[in-house]
């Protein structure tokens, strides 16, 4: 008999190794490698190399095109992340930590289009058919005609989906808990995740019905098995938030279907969650209007603009290194606006402990929220409240200058739309500046911090000092 050959695959990052060793030299992991057969699943051992191939048809590179079918279903915000709905014969991957709401969003999803007379199947390989019931009956959706099945073998799963018609939509609740015969190793391992995520997705495009696979996540936020699983499906959406607030963020990071960093809102409530259709309100509903340190930002999440307020905190330190506090934005992004305040602006900050926040939980990864990160730390140092009424938004150059962003004219609509009066920002299109707001156009950071300073306080001095 042939001898079956193994090779030894991480399980963090899916490198391969001929032997086994304690630390991944790929990703750096330590006893993440595990011993799997390399002879079995698709394209693997010689039966494939026996199997001839067969000629394909070749057609041109011009020619008329069909927009991709969509099933459509109902909530706006999940439907806004998708790019209009699910696609026909497409796989999605979505991931998110444990019990932040993944298995509750794709049960409302499959209930709403269930009752619109589609065929819904939910495949849980986590619970049992009466835990999903039980969750779908809190949620009110018990009498929704959503098709239950509690299995974990890939090829019971597609013998079913194909014994019967073709159904709309599939959800399987988790992959992590698939296994398939094709693999020779233990479910959740990374051959495994791979191989029936590959067959789930060539039965998508094979029938023409929706995927939707749930992935776990690792302790760094990734979603769990290698990268390719993210590369193999056609759109991949994460599931944020914290657990200490009530609301949600679903942001797509990969759809080839539609606009990318897209982000839809949802609130947790006892009946499940709720779609927020105005997320700015949300994030300033309790925002400190007359403190010292808090400044509206206008940024953009995808396609849509939202205003969040920005914290910032900057206290004496007590300790030769002072502290550096960020949540919600980038610290090394947060380090260079330090930078160019004491270099170009010649304010001294650097020497006090600095804590920012992001309110609401919302992580931020535009670089036009330099300007009002800047303006926060200025309005926080000079016990100086920034007005009420005003956003910012740009980008801040290492040479002290204020760059423009894009979409500054969806950025100042929302504003408006929430009743500010003034806008802070760079170099502005000449159609905005008739936008009915105040716009403060600056050319050089020193121009913002002069005029917030110039309203500024005498800090106290402290006990120890008097």
């Amino acid at each position: 008999m042939a001898k079956s050959r193994s090779s030894f695959v991480c399980q963090s990052c899916g490198a391969v190794t001929t032997r086994w060793q304690g630390r991944c030299d790929a990703c750096g992991e330590w006893n993440t490698i595990v011993e799997e057969m390399t002879d079995s699943g698709v394209g693997a051992g010689p039966k494939s190399a026996k199997a001839g191939g067969r000629p394909t048809n070749l057609v041109p590179l011009s020619g008329e095109t069909e927009s991709a079918a969509r099933v459509v279903t109902g909530m706006a915000e999940l439907d806004r992340v998708t790019g209009g709905g699910f696609v026909m014969g497409s796989a999605l991957l979505v991931g998110g930590d444990p019990g932040i709401g993944k298995s509750t969003l794709l049960l409302q999803s499959a209930a709403a289009l269930a009752n619109q007379g589609k065929r819904v199947v939910y495949v849980s390989g986590e619970e049992a058919v009466a835990q999903v019931r039980l969750r779908a009956q809190r949620l009110g959706l018990g009498e929704a005609p959503v098709l239950l099945a509690a299995e974990t073998n890939v090829e019971i799963i597609l013998a079913t989906l194909e014994s019967g018609p073709a159904p709309d939509l599939v959800i399987i609740d988790s992959i992590q808990t698939l296994w398939t015969d094709r693999v020779d190793s233990a479910p959740g391992t990374v051959t495994q995740v791979r191989t029936s995520a590959q067959a789930l997705t060539r039965f998508a495009k094979k029938s023409g019905a929706a995927v939707v696979l749930v992935g776990h996540v690792t302790k760094d936020g990734q979603i769990a098995g290698p990268r390719v699983v993210e590369h193999m499906v056609d759109a991949v959406l994460y599931f944020e938030g914290d657990t200490s607030h009530t609301f949600r963020i679903l942001r797509g990071v990969k759809n080839r279907y539609g606009a990318t960093d897209e982000i839809g809102v949802f609130a947790m409530t006892e009946l499940g969650l709720e779609q927020v259709a105005n997320p700015s309100a949300l994030f300033l509903d309790q925002r400190d209007e007359g403190a010292a340190g808090s400044a509206v930002f206008a940024g953009m999440e995808g396609t849509r603009p939202i205003l969040i307020e920005i914290q910032a905190l900057v206290a004496p330190s007590p300790l030769g290194t002072p502290r550096r506090a960020v949540v919600g934005w980038d610290s090394s992004r947060l380090s260079m606006v330090v930078a160019v305040l004491e270099t170009r602006c010649g304010v001294r900050i650097g020497a006090n402990d600095i804590y920012l926040n992001v309110a609401g939980g919302l992580k931020i990864n535009e670089p036009a929220a330099d300007l009002a990160v800047a303006a926060a730390l200025i309005s926080s140092l000079t016990s100086s409240p920034l007005p009420s009424d005003s956003v910012y938004f740009g980008e801040i150059s290492l040479a002290g200058g204020v760059r423009p962003v894009v979409h500054g004219s969806l950025r100042l609509r929302e504003a408006q739309k929430l009743g500010f009066k003034s806008v802070s920002t760079g170099r502005l299109a000449s159609a905005d500046r008739n936008s009915g707001l105040e716009v403060s156009e600056y050319s050089t950071l020193q121009e913002l911090v002069g005029r917030i300073a110039a309203n500024g306080k005498p800090r106290e001095p402290d006990r120890d000092e008097w």
